[in-house]
């Protein structure tokens, strides 16, 4: 055990997060001044404008101090804790883990917190890989059986108490469905209808209004908020967009998602169909899984097809991204939809989830609405949106008849292509819904 003089205090500032982030907001402290912490164990969690992230401290020790309240936002390089660690021994240095360059630590669970008491000499904590094992989690914040800081936000913004509530997961624990559920019986969501099936639930978590000089509120533009603000105003200023659309008969790929599912094996989504259009459609029309490098006066096209879709939260717009969709098939498709979808639901989206697109699918159709003039997700070059697919009257095989008809639009960099790229895309995407054999017969 080491004595009291033979301990120093280390510096721990907000590591770079990656993905050129240079600042983030303290959603919540994971622990106090007077905790004993291992090396590696979260000690905060910080929001980003990409995503929720746990920050784990390269050194073990008593923490010392904390710096910043919780919905403060810190720059890259601000102090967040000290701690006191234990001399090092003789030819050592005290540079901790290092596991923390990008803001994301190594650690399986954080240990278990432990104080000690002021003046009593605080026992050198070794790392987690000399222990051969990681920590015990600890147990949730008081007596609320509550485990997701999700959950716990929620119920804070909304004013709910979880002491009164009763959980209905294992042993009580309280889930967000709980919340939600609560917030509905009370009707703080009152007037708000149920989100579509295939759309994430959506409840208000905006920044608290802050009163405003005249009349009116206003709403601090931070965080997700804030950062689809930015990108979308730069889209504005940067990209001469054009957007074209066309009315398209769905019947018969909506049979065709029916017969694959009818034949057992994992379901094939509505979206995953429409995804794998568009990398064919990509293959034919490469100049639209582009970018557009100003200074080098280059369109830049791209060899793979990292494919966004936009997904609402809770926290906002996000867009996550499906690597090499283009290598993937229908099935492969639905389960990396399925897999991100319920990641962003749950605030749990990195950085990389959210970034390094190529071409973005926006299937607003899940809103109930037919169409939409997409906004390019800067620095694509185009983007498809899809509308809702209802029954319409529609000419088909020289009759008029009843048929689920969808609204698809694209809204594309004038500077990729002209006109007659854009169109021929949109036909080719228009005519695989209309007919599925088309894609076949690509493939």
């Amino acid at each position: 055990m080491s004595r009291a003089s033979d301990m120093h205090s280390l510096e721990f500032k907000l590591p770079d997060l990656g993905e050129g982030l240079t600042e983030a907001e303290i959603v919540r402290w994971l622990v106090e001044v007077g905790d004993l912490v291992a090396v590696d164990q979260p000690v905060v969690e910080v929001e980003t404008a990409k995503a929720m992230v746990e920050v784990p401290c390269p050194y073990g020790g008593v923490v010392t101090a904390r710096f910043g309240e919780e919905g403060t936002e810190l720059p890259v390089g601000a102090p967040l804790i000290t701690v006191a660690v234990g001399a090092p021994a003789a030819g050592t240095e005290t540079e901790g883990s290092g596991n923390v360059l990008v803001g994301y630590g190594t650690s399986d669970a954080p240990a278990r917190r432990r104080r000690v008491k002021p003046g009593q000499p605080a026992p050198v904590v070794p790392s987690r890989e000399a222990n051969g094992h990681g920590g015990t989690p600890g147990p949730a914040d008081g007596p609320v059986p509550v485990i997701s800081p999700l959950v716990r936000r929620l119920a804070r913004q909304n004013d709910l108490d979880l002491r009164e509530m009763t959980g209905s997961g294992p042993d009580g624990l309280i889930l967000r469905a709980d919340v939600e559920y609560a917030l509905r019986a009370a009707g703080a969501q009152a007037g708000m209808s149920e989100p579509p099936a295939e759309a994430p639930a959506r409840v208000t978590s905006d920044p608290a209004p802050v009163p405003a000089a005249a009349n009116g509120l206003r709403v601090p533009l931070k965080g997700i908020r804030g950062a689809v603000a930015d990108k979308l105003s730069r889209s504005r200023r940067e990209i001469p967009d054009a957007t074209c659309w066309v009315d398209a008969d769905a019947t018969e790929l909506m049979r065709a998602r029916a017969a694959m599912n009818a034949a057992g094996g994992p379901k094939i989504s509505l979206l995953a169909l429409l995804a794998r259009i568009c990398t064919a459609a990509l293959a034919r029309f490469p100049e639209l899984n582009s970018t557009v490098d100003m200074d080098a006066r280059e369109v830049v096209q791209l060899d793979q097809v990292h494919l966004g879709f936009a997904a609402q939260t809770e926290r906002g717009l996000v867009v996550p991204v499906v690597r090499d969709a283009h290598a993937r098939d229908a099935e492969a498709l639905t389960a990396e939809f399925a897999r991100l979808t319920e990641s962003a639901r749950a605030g749990a989206l990195t950085p990389g989830d959210l970034t390094g697109g190529t071409f973005t699918l926006n299937n607003y159709g899940v809103f109930g609405v037919d169409g939409s003039t997409p906004i390019i997700n800067h620095p694509e070059a185009a983007m498809l949106g899809v509308g809702r697919i209802i029954p319409k009257p529609w000419v088909h095989e020289g009759e008029l008849a009843v048929r689920q008809v969808v609204q698809l639009s694209l809204t594309f960099d004038h500077r990729v292509c002209d006109g007659g790229t854009a169109g021929g895309f949109l036909r080719y995407v228009a005519d695989c819904v209309e007919q599925p054999a088309v894609l076949l017969r690509t493939l």
